[in-house]
């Protein structure tokens, strides 16, 4: 399954697979399922995509505004029902999966589940032999990556309030200044600025 949102985006929010978080019928991801409908609504609630449940485009897609966002997996194929893909599927598809997240270049990574945080963390952080991947406790928090900044997200489908803390965790970076910005002028030979994502 392909990603579905804008590609200049500032926030990327990746799934586990299809399977796990909704879309192989709508080939949007994160929709047809309970966890992903949970996880679009905060989304929707804090401003950085537009949705209504339960308003379908005449196609039968969702109507699906992704705004500042792109929303994508880190396995794009659907697995049947109930399982997960194997560590070897993973590694096939890792390297797509980096190779999207790298030209989104996103600010803000939102991995969602632990299966797709600690891949980010230790793939794309410094931080991944720090880290306790207890989902509650690092659900909506802030990790410097390198050139991004990750958020975690606690699978939706165990949420119990979850969903009002990762929306005030959302409002409280759009009030700041969330953008990773990196001056390269320092290698151009008159040094002016130059500042890319």
């Amino acid at each position: 399954m392909f990603g579905y949102g804008n590609a200049n985006a500032d926030f990327h929010v990746i799934g586990d697979h299809p399977g796990a978080h909704g879309g192989a019928e709508t080939g949007i991801p994160f929709t047809g399922s309970a966890a992903g409908e949970r996880l679009l609504s905060a989304l929707d609630r804090a401003g950085v995509i537009a949705y209504d449940a339960e308003e379908n485009l005449p196609d039968g897609e969702p109507d699906l505004d992704p705004r500042g966002c792109y929303l994508s997996y880190r396995h794009l194929c659907c697995v049947p029902e109930g399982e997960t893909p194997t560590p070897e599927a993973y590694a096939r598809f890792d390297r797509f999966f980096d190779a999207e997240l790298r030209a989104i270049s996103a600010h803000v990574l939102f991995p969602v589940g632990e299966r797709t945080t600690r891949y980010v963390i230790e793939t794309h952080t410094a931080d991944g032999h720090k880290i306790t991947y207890d989902m509650d406790d690092l659900h909506a928090t802030e990790i410097r990556g390198r050139g991004f900044l990750v958020v975690p997200v606690a699978e939706p489908r165990e949420w119990d309030g979850h969903g009002s803390t990762l929306v005030e965790a959302i409002e409280r970076l759009r009030g700041g200044d969330y953008e990773q910005m990196v001056d390269l002028g320092r290698f151009i030979p008159n040094a002016e600025p130059y500042f890319v994502r």
